[in-house]
C-alpha cells in the first residue's frame, strides 16, 4: 500500500496493491498498522454506501461537533473528490484537494476531521463507500456551497455544462465566510 501526502499534509492519497489474475483482483483496504505508520490514527464507527447518478454533487459536508474523519472510495465509476480545510487556525486553512477515485485506479483518500468534503460523479453512476471515525450527527452538519468564489474550487467543468444535481440541503448552502468553523 502506498500513501502519499497531498499538497495538504494532512490529507493522504492511499493507493493499494492489486493483486490480478483471469479471476478477478484481491487488494487490501486497511491495514491499522500501516495507516498508523503513515500518520493516520483513526478508529472507524461507522461505514456508509451511496450510489449516485453522473453530475450529481454531494457536499462540501462537514460537522461542526463529532467531526467525521473518512476514508472514501468509489468501488463502481468515477468521481471528482474534494476535501477543504476548514480549521481556521491551519496554515493551509481554504485550501482545498481534488482527486479523481475510481474503481478502476482503486484510490482512496483520506479526509481527517475539520475537512468539509465533496465529490462529484463523472460516470454513468458511482458507488461511493467510506469509513467514518464519529457518527452521523446531523444537528451539527453543516454544508459549504459547492462553488464558493473564495474556495475557487476547480471542479471538472465539462461535467457541469448543465450544472451539478444537488439537494436541497447542498442547494440552500453557504459561501465559507458565512460558515461556523473550527
Amino acid at each position: 500500500m502506498k500513501i502519499t501526502e497531498t499538497r495538504i499534509p494532512d490529507v493522504k492519497l492511499i493507493e493499494p496493491k492489486v493483486f490480478g489474475d483471469e479471476r478477478g483482483f484481491f487488494m487490501e483496504t486497511w491495514n491499522e498498522k500501516a495507516f498508523r505508520e503513515a500518520g493516520i490514527n483513526a478508529t472507524f464507527v461507522q461505514d456508509n454506501h451511496s450510489r449516485s447518478g453522473k453530475n450529481t454533487l454531494r457536499g462540501l459536508h462537514y460537522q461542526i461537533k463529532q467531526p467525521q474523519g473518512k476514508l472514501v472510495r468509489v468501488t463502481q465509476g468515477e468521481v471528482f473528490d474534494v476535501v477543504v480545510d476548514l480549521r481556521k487556525d491551519s496554515p493551509t486553512f481554504g485550501q482545498w484537494v481534488g482527486e479523481y477515485l475510481s474503481e478502476d485506479n482503486n484510490r482512496m483518500l483520506w479526509v481527517p476531521p475539520g475537512f468539509a468534503h465533496g465529490f462529484l460523479v463523472t460516470s454513468e453512476t458511482a458507488d461511493f463507500q467510506y469509513k467514518c471515525t464519529d457518527f452521523y450527527a446531523p444537528e451539527y452538519e453543516r454544508v459549504v456551497i459547492w462553488n464558493d468564489p473564495v474556495l475557487n474550487i476547480k471542479w471538472p467543468v465539462d461535467a457541469l455544462s448543465n450544472g451539478p444535481l444537488l439537494s436541497d440541503k447542498d442547494k440552500a448552502a453557504n459561501p465559507v465566510k458565512e460558515v461556523q468553523l473550527f
